[in-house]
């Protein structure tokens, strides 16, 4: 019997970036999928990555993630380059959409997790507005008053 996509363990994270919700005030979220080859795909379940650094850009009606560093699996033979740029997979529709929304003053894409779903690995996409400074220590005031309600 055929195993249902979708059921199964939830998604097992391999990164997140945490500062994104803090320098960033996330509006809205999508998933999108990565063109990796084998050493990366390996790599991501053995080692991990970093996406702090990495962001998105939208050339040529494609989707970018630029600075993620996947690390290398040291037993591959043909190896990978560790930060180099790799294609998202989305629908045209959701590429039109980052594209809009890239080109509007003070929005960005940036990568907020990475995870592996039904064996494949996919990418959780915010679109943020960048917070000021003084913005941010709203935040981190707002945060610790919820803890101390707690």
């Amino acid at each position: 019997m055929a195993r249902k996509r979708g059921s199964g363990p939830p998604p097992r994270d391999i990164a997140r970036n945490r500062r994104a919700f803090h320098d960033y005030e996330i509006t809205d979220r999508l998933e999108a999928g990565l063109v990796l080859v084998g050493s990366e795909v390996k790599g991501l379940r053995e080692r991990g990555a970093a996406i702090a650094e990495a962001y998105v850009v939208v050339r040529r009606g494609e989707a970018w993630l630029v600075g993620a560093h996947i690390a290398e699996y040291p037993s591959s033979p043909e190896g990978h380059d560790p930060v180099r740029t790799r294609k998202l997979l989305l629908h045209r529709r959701e590429i039109e959409r980052l594209a809009v929304d890239l080109s509007q003053k003070g929005l960005s894409v940036v990568p907020l997790r990475l995870y592996f779903k039904d064996g494949r690995a996919k990418l959780e996409l915010g679109i943020g507005r960048g917070r000021a400074y003084h913005d941010k220590r709203q935040a981190i005031r707002e945060r610790d008053d919820r803890r101390e309600a707690e």
